[in-house]
């Protein structure tokens, strides 16, 4: 059985932490393993291939990094030039697999679930195993524990085993009182969003609702390019493919779907409180992460990582502070966050997209203040990491170590700057930083010139392939 895991999504109703640029899949929101790390370390309960992960391509590296912190190999990433929802993108795989094994069986996860009992997660797996090895078309329905409004429900049909059933259908998020019935009928599970199936089954479905998906996906796959650790979709095809989900493609209308009974401390941990669900409370009901004091608070969300929080006299409120944004809002409106970055993104606020601290294959930088034409950077490169070969027309650069050792290029120059040490790189000057050493490299950069934007880069030789 292949592990397909999808990392496509940018989870914007967890706002201000996650972000497009680096969205709650690669948070450590639960544990101190990242969401997307938790999705692998799951499949350890299950002798399966290495997964073959799909993302957009902005994420590649973050990625990589995630997989290669576990001691982990994908079986292949592949890089979505643009996102076209679930159904294309299990195609890919699903074609991806059928290379290796004709009768290769898929496991469909998201990256960004908690799952918090593995061995109930496991036999679930194994039951939807042995239904897709019979052809079934498979997914996975959560035993509800509310009448909760942020999910999707599946209408269970004829039993089929102590936790299968055929499909009887699928409803859209129910209003509270619609909800309350589904939970008192007992008939109705969480829509998961995970599926089993063996691929060409997936691959013969798919083609009866959506035959230019597959011919897409095939196009897209026979077209394209290896890049590093990645496999880089043909965009020209693959933008082809229609913009729609695996339940609209084909759950919603094949004849062969069945859905698994899980209850296994499932979460999409879609919202601010979903995650205050799942977290540990103190005896107030507080999730409390970082330098808090919470006085007289009750039922709270609080992270606060990069500065002293205080509260007092909050009840069910939900307060999130980075190093850019605050948000601090009641647990009963926070599905209302998607409104909020809709109107950064009007207004073109980089906030919507970025944190302050933007992660780079070699590392990362903290913007640490800008000014009308001066900028200052803290810098952080990993051990034998090396930034491209490059040069600016609007800014001069000076550098000042202050951990570690840098090799700098500089012209035709070949300099060593150890701790406490700087060098200045003029406009223009064609230059490199790399990190020789085996602790990571910080060093503060001060930026002066007419123009500071990230676009004024001129990458002339790159080990990430971004010249």
């Amino acid at each position: 059985m292949y592990p397909v895991i999808l990392s496509g999504g940018s989870g914007t109703r967890l706002w201000p932490l996650s972000r497009p640029l680096y969205p709650k899949q690669f948070l450590a929101l639960h544990t101190s393993n990242t969401l997307f790390q938790e999705t692998v370390l799951r499949l350890d309960a299950l002798d399966l291939r290495d997964p073959i992960v799909v993302c957009n391509e902005e994420h590649r590296f973050i990625v990589a990094e995630n997989m290669r912190a576990l001691g982990k190999e994908a079986n292949a990433i592949f890089l979505e030039p643009v996102g076209r929802n679930t159904a294309p993108a299990i195609a890919v795989a699903a074609l991806e697999a059928i290379k290796e094994d004709n009768d290769a069986i898929l496991l469909v996860m998201p990256a960004d679930h908690v799952i918090e009992n593995t061995k109930a997660f496991a036999k679930g797996v194994k039951s939807a195993e042995t239904l897709a090895q019979k052809g079934h078309v498979v997914t996975f329905g959560i035993k509800p524990t509310s009448p909760h409004t942020g999910y999707g429900y599946i209408e269970t049909g004829e039993e089929i085993t102590t936790d299968a059933f055929t499909l009887a259908g699928f409803k859209e998020k129910p209003d509270t009182k619609t909800a309350e019935d589904f939970l008192k009928q007992g008939t109705y599970l969480w829509n998961s969003g995970m599926f089993c199936f063996k691929a060409r089954t997936y691959l013969e479905e798919l083609e009866k609702q959506q035959p230019n998906i597959v011919a897409c996906a095939k196009a897209s796959l026979k077209a394209a390019k290896s890049d590093l650790d990645f496999i880089r979709l043909n965009k020209e095809s693959f933008e082809k493919c229609e913009d729609i989900s695996i339940d609209y493609a084909v759950m919603e209308h094949t004849n062969h779907g069945v859905v698994v009974s899980l209850d296994a401390g499932w979460s999409d941990i879609g919202s601010w409180d979903a995650l205050w669900e799942v977290c540990d409370k103190d005896k107030e009901g507080n999730v409390l992460k970082g330098d808090i004091i919470a006085q007289n608070t009750k039922n709270s969300f609080v992270h606060g990582k990069n500065k002293l929080v205080c509260t007092l006299g909050l009840d069910n409120i939900i307060i999130v502070d980075t190093k850019d944004a605050l948000l601090v809002a009641h647990k009963n409106h926070v599905q209302g966050i998607k409104d909020i970055v809709s109107k950064l993104k009007k207004s073109d606020r980089k906030e919507a997209l970025h944190h302050r601290t933007v992660y780079r294959p070699w590392g990362h930088y903290d913007s640490i203040d800008v000014g009308e034409r001066d900028q200052v950077k803290r810098i952080s490169v990993k051990p034998g990491a090396k930034l491209s070969l490059q040069k600016h027309f609007h800014r001069s650069e000076h550098w000042v170590v202050v951990k570690g050792t840098a090799s700098v290029t500089r012209g035709e120059e070949a300099i060593t700057v150890s701790e406490n040490e700087s060098v200045y790189l003029p406009v223009e000057t064609v230059h490199a930083l790399e990190n020789p050493g085996k602790i990571p490299l910080e060093l503060i950069e001060v930026q002066t010139g007419s123009y500071l934007g990230e676009d004024d880069i001129v990458r002339l030789e790159d080990l990430y392939g971004r010249v």
